[in-house]
């Protein structure tokens, strides 16, 4: 049984995951996905990914079953499985457009790395995010520590990760973690209504700012300066520009398709 897909809707691609039996567990089958939909969005006909589930759970991360299973091998094995989690992280990081992850239920463990590996987070006012990892003696991967520290301030991301306490969507929309609430069994139309929104844009424009916010975290501020004047001196000369000036100039809407 596939349990995970990829549904081609033309300008967006959603990736499902299927494990609902076990709340949305990590599979090979949602890495393959994944990664399926990361090579896909290289079309310029798609303008967003989003990352959804059925019934109910975005993601619980780790199967504990599976866990059980890796204490047998060597820990060089079990770097290299850690390392197709962070394939993962690496592939949602590197997408060509922005990734919208919409949460009912909750993300939990590298569920959650998952999730905050996305641009654009829209979540059930009820959903709740859980670094579970210090319940079952484990430490966070996938990210999950420096994705914490970027969005979060220091003590609640310690809270989480020391205590494994879940976190409701509120407060984490409260803090700037999470873009948007929805009502229960909402979140995927609004990430629709996100993407939608994504496709009246500037797709090369978008991908370009895209990576500049990403790179600001990790660079100093003359390598981001240096960045910065890069990507808009390129940015200036390209038919985006050329079109989006114009239309602000003769105070119309811009026609992207034509950039």
């Amino acid at each position: 049984m596939t349990l995970a897909r990829v549904d081609d809707k033309g300008d967006r691609l959603v990736v499902v995951n299927m494990n609902a039996a076990r709340r949305g567990a990590l599979t090979p089958d949602l890495y393959a996905a994944i990664t399926q939909a990361m090579h896909q969005a290289a079309q310029p006909r798609v303008r967003a990914v989003i990352l959804t589930s059925e019934r109910g759970f975005f993601c619980a991360g780790g199967d504990l079953n599976v866990l059980i299973d890796r204490r047998k091998m060597t820990e060089d094995e079990r770097r290299a499985q850690i390392e197709k989690l962070h394939d993962v992280i690496r592939g949602l990081r590197a997408c060509p457009v922005p990734v919208i992850a919409a949460i009912e239920g909750g993300a939990a463990g590298a569920g959650l790395s998952i999730a905050l590996a996305c641009d654009l987070i829209v979540a059930a006012e009820d959903a709740q995010f859980t670094a579970a990892y210090v319940k079952a003696g484990l430490v966070p991967d996938g990210g999950l520590t420096a994705a914490l520290a970027r969005s979060l301030p220091r003590p609640l991301a310690m809270e989480m990760c020391l205590l494994g306490r879940p976190v409701g969507a509120g407060r984490m929309a409260a803090l700037g973690a999470v873009n948007l609430l929805s009502a229960p069994g909402g979140a995927e139309v609004a990430a629709h209504e996100l993407a939608d929104a994504l496709a009246r844009g500037p797709r090369d424009t978008q991908g370009a700012i895209r990576r500049l916010v990403a790179s600001a975290y990790d660079m100093s501020e003359a390598e981001q300066l240096a960045r910065e004047r890069d990507a808009m001196a390129r940015a200036t000369g390209s038919a985006e520009a050329a079109e989006g000036i114009a239309a602000f100039l003769e105070k119309r809407r811009p026609d992207w398709s034509q950039g």
